[in-house]
């Protein structure tokens, strides 16, 4: 998508400040040095300014959760878009990527494995400009002050440009899906081992349980295919191609997990519905084993109960201990035969 506003000119120092509590982290870079770091009070339109004056500068700004007045003080300073700006503002976001002018706007998933087989997520937006390139994350997922502190440390990487955050946070970002899918190969391992040992039954709540996690970090996982086919495509130059390309791929074989891990899913469902499905018979087979050990003594006990006069055994000395001795051997002997079919 391509969005040509008219840019806005920078508001002079002192009137760009933004809320000091969205602001988490802001530097100028100049050739991949921080020559400048004024924190939470920072006059952004001051730092921009110096950044657009000065060849290899650019200002990385950080913002957790801003609210409107905040990011559209940053908007103004900057430049952005008014239609990206409200989309930060609608929490839930797919990810996608646009351009509007010489801004590139992403959206990205972020997520977080939690014990107790529990995935997280929360969204990460960047604004990539010429001289700029600003975060926006939502909820605790996904810290970037390590990872500011990482590039910090590393002028050569951080001399290519904005472009370079950019990479060394969907770097991070993949390289934390790939931690994610191992953990929770290790939940379906797990799982799929207690599904056929006895006495520790898997029930089906925590099947759909770890559906749902499954679920939820694959819409993390697959959306960012397009967003980052587009970068590692003809968006950048060609000398940032190839680190973009080295993170597609790690990308891709999470891909490939996610979609192992839910065939993998779907087959425990599958069988532990079909486990269901035998012990339900069994329970019914012994049921109607008992109800037919039961309904032979009703049975006998019926007939000499129609109290007829002319009855045979009516007058035996030893009829009702004969009857009684019938009883019990026929439904002894029902019983073992029905165990040796099984039923019981």
């Amino acid at each position: 998508m391509d969005v040509r506003p008219t840019r806005q000119t920078p508001r002079p120092a002192g009137r760009g400040r933004a809320d000091h509590t969205a602001i988490v982290g802001c530097d100028l870079f100049v050739d991949g040095v921080a020559v400048e770091s004024p924190g939470p009070a920072a006059d952004l339109a001051h730092l921009y300014e110096r950044a657009r004056e000065q060849e290899g500068a650019f200002v990385w700004l950080g913002l957790h959760e801003p609210s409107e007045a905040a990011l559209t003080r940053v908007a103004e300073v900057f430049g952005l878009h008014p239609l990206a700006v409200e989309d930060i503002l609608h929490r839930e976001q797919r990810v996608k990527i646009e351009r509007y002018e010489d801004v590139l706007f992403l959206v990205v998933r972020a997520a977080q494995y939690v014990e107790h087989e529990r995935v997280t997520a929360g969204f990460v937006r960047l604004f990539v400009g010429p001289h700029f390139v600003i975060t926006v994350r939502q909820g605790t997922v996904m810290e970037l002050s390590s990872l500011r502190a990482d590039l910090s440390s590393d002028p050569a990487a951080l001399a290519r440009g904005p472009w370079s955050v950019v990479h060394a946070i969907l770097d991070r970002l993949v390289d934390g899906y790939v931690e994610i899918a191992a953990d929770l190969q290790t939940d379906l391992e797990l799982t799929e081992a207690a599904m056929f040992v006895p006495g520790t039954p898997v029930t089906i709540e925590q099947l759909y349980q770890l559906k749902r996690q499954f679920m939820k970090f694959k819409a993390a996982v697959l959306p960012l295919q397009r967003p980052l086919a587009v970068l590692a495509g003809k968006e950048l130059p060609k000398d940032l191609r190839r680190y973009f390309n080295d993170v597609a791929d790690h990308h891709a074989a999470a891909v490939e997990q996610v979609t192992a891990f839910d065939d993998v899913l779907n087959a425990l469902l599958q069988a532990r519905l079909a486990q269901l499905t035998v012990e339900q018979n069994n329970d019914l087979r012994k049921i109607a084993s008992w109800a037919a050990i039961a309904a032979l003594p009703t049975a006998i006990a019926g007939i000499y109960g129609m109290n007829f006069t002319h009855m045979p055994e009516l007058t035996s000395r030893y009829g009702y201990p004969t009857v009684l001795l019938l009883v019990l051997l026929s439904t002894f002997g029902l019983h073992r035969l029905l165990r040796r079919a099984g039923w019981l």
